[in-house]
């Protein structure tokens, strides 16, 4: 049985991702499900437009999606289950074709919007968030770092936005997801159902319209572009953590303590990531992270990897007492950081090779 519900409507495709007990955290068999309807839509001419929403423990809306399956990754890297492997590749291809899916795609960002989730609703023509919306690219929590296609557009963010959201995995309104260009406009989750009933009909929005009948909504993320700006633009982590940590306001002694918490190794990671990603094409950023993702499971194997590691303190044992390796940000070593982005294949045998 799917865990995505589909139908083509008067012309508009329309897909409900139907996992809610896991927050429509994806599985390998819904990337592929997905992979394979908007290919069909993409090439049928009568198809004019897609919307994608999450099915909610109440009923529809409510959550859009909070990620990969991170249960799967865990019993998957100590399994040595090849399975793994295809997911990235397939799930980092069905990101690709949605930026550049050619007809309106339109993302209902209610409720969380995590990881995986973001990968398939950055790449959306029109992103609507919600009062409700939860969103971030937590990774770095779970010694991860944010995939997806996260290098490319945490890295087109406002000045130095991107580091920050990366690094800390700080989670954004819908109002602040606008005010960093992560989300396009900002509706009242009431207003959700009669616009994809709208859709369901044959008509599909514009951007204007919608900002018309949405509710202006103030966000707070910005007031601390500045500061944001001065500090995460410093060239390392251990920069980054010395400048906060000698700043006595309660913006940097609560970011510093953040940045304490997540996996040394990965912060310094991510920030080589981040910053390779500004200055890439999409196809270029993913295939960096394809590369990165399999160094985070096979550079170090089975459990002794930091994302192993990661997800085992947060969602299975729960104990929520990650044993990072190493355990500091000081004793992180540029050689250390660099195996990360050693290709593990030859450019022309890249599992993303043929992304354009």
């Amino acid at each position: 049985m799917s865990d995505i519900d589909v139908e083509l409507s008067s012309g508009v495709g329309l897909v409900t991702l139907n996992r809610p007990k896991a927050l429509n955290a994806l599985t390998l068999g819904m990337v592929r499900d997905l992979t394979a309807v908007l290919l069909a839509w993409r090439d049928d001419a009568s198809v004019k437009a897609v919307a994608i929403r999450g099915e909610g423990r109440a009923g529809p809306f409510g959550a859009f999606c909070a990620g990969g399956d991170i249960r799967f990754f865990h019993q998957a890297a100590l399994a040595g289950d090849p399975r793994l492997e295809d997911f990235f590749t397939e799930e980092y291809s069905l990101d690709h074709m949605v930026h550049g899916f050619g007809k309106p795609v339109i993302a209902f960002m209610d409720g969380v919007v995590m990881g995986g989730g973001m990968g398939i609703a950055q790449g959306a023509s029109l992103r609507i968030a919600t009062g409700h919306t939860k969103m971030a690219m937590p990774e770095t929590n779970i010694g991860l770092f944010p995939d997806v296609g996260g290098g490319y557009f945490l890295g087109r963010c406002p000045g130095h936005m991107g580091e920050y959201l990366a690094l800390t995995g700080h989670v954004v309104t819908g109002a602040d997801a606008v005010g960093v260009g992560l989300a396009d406009v900002v509706l009242d989750s009431a207003q959700l159902a009669p616009l994809w009933a709208e859709l369901a009909s044959g008509t599909v929005p514009t951007l204007s319209r919608l900002q018309q009948a949405g509710a202006p909504t103030a966000g707070t993320l910005l007031r601390d572009q500045a500061a944001i700006d001065r500090v995460f633009a410093l060239p390392t982590v251990k920069d980054i953590v010395s400048a906060l940590e000698a700043d006595t306001s309660q913006w940097a002694v609560e970011t510093a303590a953040v940045l304490r918490k997540r996996s040394p190794l990965m912060l310094h990671v991510v920030l080589e990531q981040i910053r390779r990603g500004r200055g890439s094409s999409l196809a270029d950023d993913l295939r960096m992270e394809r590369g990165l993702v399999r160094n985070c499971f096979h550079l170090r194997a089975g459990a002794a990897g930091e994302t192993v590691e990661g997800i085992r303190a947060l969602a299975v044992d729960k104990d929520h007492s990650p044993r990072w390796n190493p355990p500091r940000i000081e004793e992180v070593t540029p050689d250390m950081v660099a195996a990360f982005f050693e290709a593990p294949w030859p450019a022309h045998a890249h599992p993303l090779r043929h992304l354009a």
